[in-house]
């Protein structure tokens, strides 16, 4: 009936499972197009069970824990949906609003949980010391994590004065051309991942420059074009992606950096603040 694997372990194993895993597994699926875009939360309030049964179901089937259990679902549907079918899969049919900030800021405090468990110290430890001993440090952000790439560069470049995004002028940044071997090229991207941060990191790689990447899975394709990866759950019951977890990593990759070249970076702010007041910057 199911040609996927993991469809096929969940009937395998529903024998061997207790009352609350069995009515789990008939939920995914009898809602084989909605549930794998449910987040845990969400989907231990439908089947009426505890967020910790949901997460144990996905041990249970020997996945690494519900991120794991949910790519291998997703990748089930074996297409990639839409922005408008995720809307419509993770929308009520009321549209009821009066619970949206308490579902969402939950669903963000389980992203940032789950971040924290899978983060690679060794890559951010590493990825500290890459953007502190770079010539240049490039960014590769586009569409809606351009935000999260802007926020970095401002910060690193007003401490460092060495880093710029790269920009898009008639399709493609001049800039690449200047990358080189002792240059660092910081890559953010998260599902759907856009063609154009896989393209330019590629030619980061063939320059020779050391590449940091921080996106949502492992299966990510620019996971691959990474010498250090960090990777940060995204995941909301909504269309769009939740950068609070990223934009955590970005914070401690700013703070790690600045902490680090304190001396440096105390000497920059102290002058700035002279620049600052002499264009009176900032409200009194």
């Amino acid at each position: 009936m199911f040609e996927s694997e993991v469809y096929e372990r969940i009937i395998e194993q529903q024998q061997t499972m207790s009352k609350s895993h069995k009515k789990i597994a008939n939920y995914l699926i009898e809602n084989r197009e909605t549930a794998p875009f449910l987040t845990a939360s969400k989907l231990a309030k439908y089947v009426e069970v505890g967020e910790a049964t949901v997460i144990r179901f996905a041990f249970f089937l020997n996945y690494k824990g519900y991120p794991d259990l949910q790519r291998h679902l997703q990748e089930a549907l074996q297409r990639k949906m839409t922005s408008a079918e995720v809307l419509a899969k993770t929308t009520e049919e009321d549209g009821a609003t009066e619970d949206v900030i308490t579902e969402i800021l939950g669903d963000d405090i389980q992203n940032l949980k789950t971040t924290l468990n899978q983060l690679n110290t060794r890559h951010f430890e590493q990825a500290v010391n890459e953007i502190i001993q770079a010539d240049r440090v490039y960014i590769v952000a586009y569409r809606s994590a351009t935000s999260i790439g802007s926020f970095l560069e401002f910060y690193l470049d007003m401490v460092l004065q060495n880093t710029e995004m790269i920009r898009q002028a008639d399709g493609v940044s001049e800039h690449l051309l200047d990358i080189k071997e002792n240059d660092l090229v910081i890559g953010f991207g998260f599902s759907r991942y856009t063609k154009r941060t896989v393209e330019v990191l590629k030619y980061a790689k063939q320059r020779g420059a050391k590449t940091l990447i921080i996106t949502d899975h492992l299966m990510s394709p620019l996971v691959p074009l990474g010498d250090l990866k960090l990777i940060a759950a995204t995941e909301i019951n909504s269309f769009i992606d939740s950068f609070s977890a990223p934009l955590s990593i970005v914070n401690a990759l700013i703070t790690a950096v600045t902490r680090s070249e304190h001396k440096k970076v105390e000497k920059r702010l102290n002058e700035l603040e002279g620049l600052w007041d002499n264009f009176d910057v900032f409200e009194e």
